[in-house]
Parts: structure tokens; C-alpha cells; sequence
């Protein structure tokens, strides 16, 4: 059985992602890989100004450099990052182990192992079980 406190690997809600490059700044292995481009959106109210908006070109993390701390998952300001229960990602090569925003997208949708937990809850402090 595997813990509650158990973490598999981060996953990307790329719909989300507003490549702001909080996680990317804050990694404490740089082992994050974004790129985008801007994109200027044309004003909607007459009188208005243009807004310019970033579009992500690519989004990767080298998961032999990553050391799981969730330091990006916490910073992202828009949820694009999570953990997902997926746990089979290993790779054959080291290289192999760099997985692009398609991959990193698909472990979203990994649902969560159901089932009995192997790890008691502590006691309740009042009543004392």
C-alpha cells in the first residue's frame, strides 16, 4: 500500500499556464524549461488599449535534475502545476527522462488510487483516540 503523504510526479494543466515563469525562477534545480512568445490581443471596447498576452511554446521538466521539493507547484499563482498519483514515468536513458508539456499534461487526467490507507490518522486531542 503506498502512503497518503506519497507524491508521484507534477503534472501540467496547460490551460492554466500563463507562462509567468514563477516555477521556472523559483526551481531550486532549474531542471523547468518554458518558452513562449507574445501575442498581442486587440482592445474589445472602442477607446481601449491593445493587450499583449504570452502563449506558451513549450513547457518541460528534466525529471533527472528534479529533486520533488514542489517548490513550483507551490509558487504557481494559477494552478497550472500539480501533483499527480501517476508513479511509472521511469525512462530507459537519463536523456529520456526530459518530458514535454504533452506528457506532462496527460498525468493530469491519472486518477487517484483508491483504497485503504496504510497510515493511521493521529488521535484526536479531546476524546484521545
Amino acid at each position: 500500500m503506498v502512503s497518503p503523504r506519497v507524491h508521484g510526479v507534477i503534472a501540467l494543466v496547460e490551460e492554466n499556464c500563463t507562462s509567468c515563469m514563477l516555477c521556472a525562477r523559483e526551481c531550486p534545480d532549474w531542471c523547468l524549461y518554458i518558452e513562449s512568445h507574445t501575442e498581442t490581443v486587440p482592445a474589445t471596447t472602442p477607446g481601449g488599449r491593445d493587450r499583449s498576452t504570452h502563449v506558451l511554446d513549450r513547457f518541460a521538466i528534466d525529471f533527472s535534475l528534479c529533486m520533488y521539493c514542489g517548490i513550483c507547484i507551490e509558487v504557481c499563482p494559477f494552478d497550472a502545476l500539480h501533483w499527480s498519483p501517476e508513479s511509472d514515468y521511469s525512462e530507459g536513458s537519463l536523456l529520456d527522462l526530459t518530458h514535454e508539456r504533452t506528457r506532462l499534461s496527460g498525468w493530469r487526467a491519472t486518477p487517484a488510487a483508491d483504497g485503504p490507507s496504510d497510515v493511521r490518522e493521529p488521535p484526536d486531542p479531546v476524546s484521545g483516540s
